[in-house]
């Protein structure tokens, strides 16, 4: 299936949302674009925006390389993203909330018990509890693909410790900079404002409501992670402190933070440290990450964790492929986006559908992150598709299959000239208990390699901006 491009820069006529990018490029020399990439990673490194590659001794600190093309969405097919992401949110909190308490999702056989109780991001610790407000996942990256002029799909939700949002705003940053000219020939909805945003979601569901101001601070694992750059941004940008797990202390099950000035209460804490390192002494007891105590202050209902512990489970590749109908269940709305087909390898039928299928689908594991553990069909050659489909039919529990779709192409500028490239797109989806908020737009991903479509920055994709512009400036 031929990919749908999303500008028309394959032969096709250029859709009227492109024009004045199409005009810009044909005005540009190539030498000036060549200028303009270089200034970009000049920027970039200069800011110091890197990401951690595990196990890879060569690149421990890279950068996600930036395409200065930008990618246009229109605000009448914003419109439509942004009612299905919100639905979206609505029905995973809803999910969690009732996961960990009635089960009535498991009594009404919608979906298999096991799949909730078996799972290993599935937290018994939680069973019977309530998160504040009933929010459990505050930050959501949903991430979308695109297949032709209508249709977009989910292709997963990032519900655990989703990334990527520091890129988005510093993307948007040096497209300003870089690129003023075109920038000046649209109508281009801000981002900027996500700190604030942010900021405003977290405040909402602090414990304490008697009116003072909440104390929040963003948990790290520490400088050696991966996204730790992204962690010191967002603490600068919300203008709260950035902490380790011996930053903070519990005692009389409240959580308080070392400061130069004693002891002050913690209210919020926007966590980047994974469920297992949270607290030593319920669950990974060699962890030096967390804070023990730190579960038992939350359970008692004097801190705020975002994301809510045990939200892992709404990542579960095998629980996306229910989301429909849990939207259904929990909202009786129909949904607004659509899921990509999903073949669940535990199911016997869809198992041998899958084997006898692996030349044509992607196969994940249902835990799996980082475009690591999946298998792309089509691009694997024999050799590798055997080897794969020994380990799916060895655990075909551990993996879900989908349709490779021909995900759609935006334009990027290499040295060679300005070519397609497949892309996804990650908006993020704040909840609070004042509602939901998404900024306009999202991180855009790009699989630089040509023909690819792995988008992953840990894969060597690369991240351009988005840009939410009136649907027919295009024209102008």
């Amino acid at each position: 299936m031929a990919a749908f491009d999303e500008m028309g820069i394959a032969g096709g006529p250029t859709r009227p949302l492109y024009h004045q990018v199409a005009r810009w490029l044909s005005e540009t020399p190539p030498e000036l674009l060549a200028s303009r990439r270089v200034q970009a990673e000049f920027m970039f490194r200069r800011i110091g925006i890197t990401f951690g590659v595990y196990g890879d001794k060569d690149a421990a600190e890279r950068l996600i390389p930036f395409d200065i093309v930008p990618r246009l969405i229109s605000r009448a097919e914003w419109r439509r993203l942004e009612a299905g992401l919100a639905q979206r949110a609505r029905a995973l909190n809803l999910f969690l909330k009732d996961v960990y308490g009635a089960r009535a999702i498991l009594k009404e056989a919608i979906v298999p018990p096991e799949l909730i109780v078996r799972n290993p991001f599935y937290r018994p610790e939680m069973i019977g509890r309530r998160a504040p407000h009933d929010i459990w996942v505050h930050i959501a990256g949903i991430d979308i693909v695109r297949v032709d002029d209508e249709e977009f799909y989910v292709l997963e939700d990032n519900a655990r410790t989703p990334s990527g949002v520091s890129y988005m705003l510093e993307n948007r940053e040096v497209t300003m900079r870089l690129l003023p000219d075109l920038f000046a020939r649209h109508s281009v909805a801000p981002v900027d404002d996500y700190p604030d945003q942010l900021l405003a979601c977290l405040r909402s569901v602090a414990p304490r409501l008697n009116g003072g101001e909440a104390t929040i601070v963003i948990l790290t694992p520490g400088a050696f992670n991966s996204a730790y750059y992204e962690h010191s941004f967002l603490a600068d940008k919300l203008g709260v402190e950035l902490v380790e797990g011996r930053d903070l202390f519990v005692d009389d099950d409240q959580v308080f933070m070392r400061t130069t000035l004693g002891p002050r209460r913690v209210d919020v804490i926007y966590r980047r440290v994974d469920d297992d390192f949270l607290d030593p002494l319920v669950f990974n007891p060699a962890s030096v990450l967390g804070v023990p105590g730190l579960v038992g202050a939350y359970l008692a209902g004097n801190v705020t964790i975002a994301n809510a512990i045990g939200t892992g489970i709404a990542d579960d590749k095998a629980i996306y492929s229910y989301i429909p109908d849990l939207i259904r269940f929990y909202l009786s709305e129909e949904p607004l986006l659509k899921n990509v087909p999903t073949y669940r390898c535990r199911e016997p039928a869809s198992l041998k559908y899958v084997m006898e299928r692996l030349d044509q689908l992607v196969v994940k594991e249902v835990n799996g992150s980082g475009g690591y553990g999946m298998l792309v069909g089509p691009h694997a050659s024999v050799a590798q598709r055997e080897q794969f489909g020994a380990k799916v039919m060895a655990d075909p529990n551990n993996y879900i299959a989908q349709p490779t779709l021909a995900l759609s192409t935006c334009p990027a500028s290499f040295e060679s000239g300005v070519s397609p490239r497949h892309v996804d797109l990650r908006p993020f989806v704040l909840s609070g208990a004042d509602g939901v908020r998404i900024v306009p737009g999202g991180l855009t991903r790009v699989a630089l390699k040509e023909g690819s479509l792995v988008v992953n920055s840990s894969q060597g994709g690369g991240t351009k901006d988005t840009w939410i512009v009136d649907d027919l400036e295009g024209q102008a």
